[in-house]
């Protein structure tokens, strides 16, 4: 795969992330909302590894 496909994936699963945590914020039952704001941080984790695989991130390597 491309960098820029890989970079395309991070973002499309930050947008789902985003959305997922929008719906979080809207729904009134607990359980839903905590389900959605985890699924929502999931994505949001793998985006960056997504990332971080396709560009130095400027972090020292240990």
């Amino acid at each position: 795969m491309s960098i820029a496909g890989e970079s395309g994936r991070a973002q499309q699963m930050r947008d789902k992330a985003q959305q997922l945590s929008e719906a979080a914020e809207q729904s009134t039952d607990p359980r839903r909302r905590q389900r959605l704001q985890e699924k929502a941080r999931k994505l949001q984790d793998q985006s960056e590894v997504e990332r971080g695989l396709g560009a130095d991130d400027g972090r020292p390597s240990q």
